[in-house]
Formats: structure tokens, C-alpha cells, sequence
């Protein structure tokens, strides 16, 4: 059985807010869906473009709490990011204009994933002192392994050895780098945050890993590739990554739609019968969304495309939901999506290789079971991921844990069984502007 670190907060624990009555779908769904832009891709982007020798314009950014966290952190260390016109009126592109990186500077990393991880190694390139902190959960989140890494490669850093936020850098304006050995099996942010910050470094940096597989290869993947995108001098093998020490010359970079928030929509055509097409579905992509396409055609769906690059997605739903035998390590974000569908499913399904997941916005293997096991289904908890046993369901409040996550599949759940109210709707805002607003015209 999991360990009393895997149970989830009580739901009195969580912050407030309002119960938002999760919209039935009393017909087939039929929508097209503009997505807003990538959380992954947007927060690298934001990296290289302050890493780079001159200024980067970045399209169509995501606008969310997570990207405004990644956006102030960089000014907090001087940089400057500028919004700009772009052609959709609603998001405007942002230009970032790198200087030289100086403290004293505190930053708030919110509970965002990239800001803990991807900001202390730029910070340790900074001239002063800068100040690391976030939200609650954010202090439970582990960086530990980051920290060690860092200090090998000659940065500074007092944490009075908690391996934790709250956190001091002190920067000298530069960081000597090398190579260095950690266990990322944590999480990959760990390895991309010192490739993201490597070609600044003296020496570069030459990352090993040791440990358990590391979770979430697509994000690695991802970038490396924008790494080299931009100039930067990277090989990769076995559990191995090394940048070159060289200059960022880079002068656009354009954000995809973010894929992973396709899927309580593609969820959706799936759930209810319809049919969803999401517009510029990338033709090669290293997110971790894109196999959305392959689980969803197991679970039941058809899945077509049209257009060339940069084309629509379309998914149709044949009135058949089926379970799933899965390895979701590398797409473990997809993971609460995946497992609100299996609940309404026609067989059981099991997910495993998730085991990371329990030291994300909240331990979501745990949260998943206890909410919808609240609202009747039949979910068992694994050490690495879940056992779903679907049951009819029925309404209730199901609980966020003020994890974006969390909400929206409480929400897929509530197309399907009357009575359904997610607890604090608005932590989506997290990665998505607007996600009620969407659903509602979704389901229109």
C-alpha cells in the first residue's frame, strides 16, 4: 500500500472556492476548439529568449498564472519581456530583451513546476542574491536533487540542507559547470532546467543520470530540440545530455497550442457521442499530448486529420468508452483525463508508470482515487498508478486540490453523470485563461 505521504490533503485543507456545477452533455458534442498555447513550451521559450544574445519575440505565448510566474521571475532578475500586438487580439506576443542578470531579487514560483526548477540555475548566473519561494505545496515539492546538481557545478545555495523552498542563491555572474550526476526519476525538470541554463555556463554542462527511468522523455525531448533550435551545441545517449558552452542566437520563437489541454476536450467527443476537431494540431511535436491521438483511439475514439502542417485534429466518438492497460510515464500529465474517461468505461483499466505523480500540484494517483470513489466508482490505489473498476457514478462535489488537472477531469466526469460540482474551478487559470468559459462553448 502507498505510504501515509501518498494520501491527498483533506478537502477542508484546500484553499477556497466556489463549487462550479460540472455542465451535463444531454447530446452529442460537436466543436471546433482554438487552444491557447503550451505552458511547456511557452516557459523554455521564456528561458532562451533571457539567455540569448539579443531580443526574442515569443508567439503566441500562453497567458496564464504559470507563465505570468515564469514572466515576473525573469524580470525580477532584469530582463526585460515587453507584450507586443500579435494577429489574435486576445494574446499578445511578448518580447523579451535579455541584460545582464543581477540581484538582489525575490521570486514567487507559485506552484509552477518550471519556475522552481527552470529559474535557480539562471539565477545562479545572476551578480547577488536571489530569493526562492511559493505556495504551500510548493514547499513539499522536490528540488533537492536540482540543488545538489547545482552546487557540484559551483553555485551557491542555502536551503538549511530542507532540499526545499524557501531558497537563497548567491550568485556571482557566473557558474564554472562540468559534468555532473543526479537521479531524475523525480522528474525530468530537473535535467532540462540545466540544459536550458548550460550554454551560459563556463564549462557547459554534461548531465548524467542514475537512477530509476527518468518520467516524461517527451519533455526532454522538447528541449533539446529547442535548444538546438536556438543554436545551442547538444548530445544526447543513454541517460546522458551535454550542452556546449556557446551563445543563444535566437530571434522568434512560436508557441504550439498545448495539446495536453486537448484532452478534456477530445475527452469530451469520446464521453457524449460527438465530434471535436482541434484547430492546428502540429504535425511533428515533442509534447507529450500528441499521444492523446493513440489513447483515445484504444479507448473507442476515431481519430482523422486534415490539413497539412499545422492542421486540425478531429476526434469522433462511436458510443463505445473501453479500458486501457497503460504505461503513462512518459504522458503522465494525461494521466487525470485518462482516468476520468476509464471510470465511465465499458471494462477496467489500469495505468501504471505514474509514480512521479504523487509529488505533482498534489499527489494525483491518491486524489484521483479518493474523488471518484467518492462519487461511487471502484478505484485502487498502486504504488506507481491506478486500478479503475468502472461503476455507475453518481453526483457530488469532486475536490481540486488546487490542481489544474484535477478540475477539468472532474469536469469530463460531469458530462456524463448529473449532479457533478468541481471544487475551486478557477485553479485551471493555472494553464488555461479561461477554461470555464471554453467548456461552456464547447458544450453550447
Amino acid at each position: 500500500m502507498p505510504d501515509s505521504a501518498s494520501t491527498p490533503p483533506r478537502p477542508t485543507d484546500i484553499p477556497a472556492g466556489e463549487h462550479w456545477p460540472a455542465p451535463l452533455a444531454d447530446s452529442p458534442v460537436r466543436a471546433r476548439v482554438r487552444l491557447p498555447g503550451s505552458k511547456s513550451v511557452t516557459n523554455r521559450a521564456l528561458i532562451i529568449a533571457a539567455l540569448a544574445e539579443g531580443p526574442c519575440a515569443v508567439r503566441r505565448p500562453l497567458v496564464s498564472r504559470d507563465s505570468e510566474l515564469m514572466v515576473g521571475a525573469l524580470r525580477a532578475l532584469g530582463t526585460r519581456v515587453e507584450e507586443v500586438p500579435s494577429d489574435d487580439p486576445d494574446t499578445p506576443d511578448l518580447v523579451v530583451t535579455p541584460a545582464p542578470l543581477r540581484g538582489p531579487a525575490s521570486i514567487d514560483v507559485g506552484n509552477a513546476g518550471t519556475v522552481m526548477r527552470f529559474v535557480p540555475p539562471v539565477a545562479a548566473l545572476a551578480d547577488g542574491r536571489v530569493d526562492f519561494d511559493g505556495d504551500p505545496r510548493a514547499r513539499e515539492r522536490p528540488v533537492d536533487e536540482l540543488l545538489r546538481a547545482l552546487r557540484a557545478l559551483g553555485a551557491r545555495i542555502d536551503d538549511e540542507d530542507r532540499g526545499a523552498l524557501p531558497l537563497s542563491i548567491h550568485g556571482t555572474g557566473s557558474v564554472r559547470g562540468g559534468e555532473v550526476t543526479l537521479d531524475a526519476s523525480g522528474s525530468s525538470q530537473f535535467v532540462s532546467a540545466l540544459l536550458l541554463a548550460g550554454a551560459r555556463f563556463d564549462e557547459g554542462v554534461h548531465v548524467r543520470h542514475e537512477g530509476p527511468p527518468v518520467p516524461s522523455q517527451p519533455h526532454l525531448d522538447m528541449t533539446v530540440e529547442m535548444l538546438r533550435a536556438a543554436g545551442a551545441s547538444v548530445a544526447t545517449g543513454e541517460n546522458s545530455w551535454r550542452v556546449e558552452p556557446g551563445p543563444l542566437r535566437v530571434s522568434e520563437i512560436t508557441v504550439e497550442p498545448d495539446l495536453s489541454n486537448a484532452a478534456p476536450f477530445l475527452a469530451a467527443a469520446l464521453v457524449s457521442k460527438g465530434e471535436v476537431t482541434v484547430e492546428g494540431w502540429p504535425e511533428h511535436t515533442t509534447q507529450p499530448g500528441d499521444v492523446l491521438r493513440e489513447l483515445f483511439t484504444r479507448m473507442g475514439g476515431e481519430v482523422s486529420r486534415s490539413g497539412d502542417r499545422g492542421g486540425d485534429l478531429t476526434l469522433r466518438g462511436t458510443g463505445a468508452i473501453h479500458g486501457i492497460t497503460a504505461d503513462l510515464r512518459d504522458v503522465g500529465e494525461l494521466t487525470p483525463t485518462i482516468a476520468a474517461v476509464a471510470a465511465l468505461a465499458d471494462s477496467p483499466s489500469r495505468l501504471t508508470g505514474i509514480a512521479h505523480l504523487r509529488r505533482h500540484e498534489t499527489d494525483r494517483i491518491a486524489a484521483l482515487a479518493t474523488e471518484i470513489n467518492r462519487l461511487g466508482g471502484d478505484v485502487e490505489e498502486l504504488p506507481d498508478g491506478l486500478v479503475i473498476r468502472p461503476r455507475p457514478l453518481r453526483g457530488g462535489v469532486f475536490h481540486s486540490y488546487d490542481d489544474h488537472r484535477m478540475a477539468t477531469s472532474g469536469a469530463v466526469i460531469g458530462l456524463a453523470v448529473p449532479g457533478v460540482e468541481v471544487e475551486n474551478i478557477a485553479t485551471t487559470r493555472k494553464t488555461m485563461p479561461d477554461f470555464p468559459g471554453l467548456w461552456a462553448e464547447v458544450l453550447s
